[in-house]
């Protein structure tokens, strides 16, 4: 790899370190061919990336970026997960495949700007994904409106009830 290869992605590892909201560093050694093909495939089905870096490249790119605290895991076979929108998705779904395939170990991660071990990824990933956490907050908001209809309506109700029973 020549000097503008290396330039090339370096700007290439650094505009995406930029854009990503979460990055899992993971440790590869030892898996399957077709274990990574499917871990990818499953990755990109996702909407979220997976790289494998050269160490000193990934440190170079990594310098210009809020990520610039990974640096210290870049060591030994490492390969970059990025998520630019769902965090938990990235972590639950690296946590899954790593249960299938033990060879997959999570390293580190920089998740919105904390950094994490491996076993706090799988904390993350038992977290309720974002539309889940949405949808939790929505029946939140409109309990109260719904309660009070619930209550406006039950005069109405009632009295149409004894209007029934009378009639029978």
């Amino acid at each position: 790899m020549n000097r503008t290869e290396k330039r090339a992605a370096v700007e290439s590892l650094s505009e995406t370190l930029r854009s990503a909201t979460s990055v899992v560093l993971v440790d590869f050694r030892g898996m399957k061919v077709a274990d990574a093909s499917e871990l990818r495939r499953r990755i990109r089905k996702a909407r979220c990336g997976y790289r494998v870096v050269k160490n000193t490249l990934a440190q170079i790119a990594a310098q210009d970026t809020a990520f610039q605290a990974l640096k210290d895991h870049f060591q030994g076979p490492t390969a970059v997960a990025y998520s630019q929108a769902d965090p938990v998705a990235l972590a639950r779904l690296l946590t899954d495949f790593a249960k299938s395939s033990p060879s997959l170990q999570v390293k580190a991660a920089l998740v919105e700007g904390r950094l994490l071990d491996g076993k706090a990824v799988g904390e993350i990933a038992r977290l309720p994904s974002r539309t889940e956490l949405m949808g939790k907050l929505l029946s939140l908001l409109n309990a109260p409106a719904r309660q009070l209809v619930s209550v406006l309506s039950a005069p109405i109700r009632n009295l149409a009830y004894a209007l029934s029973q009378i009639r029978k």
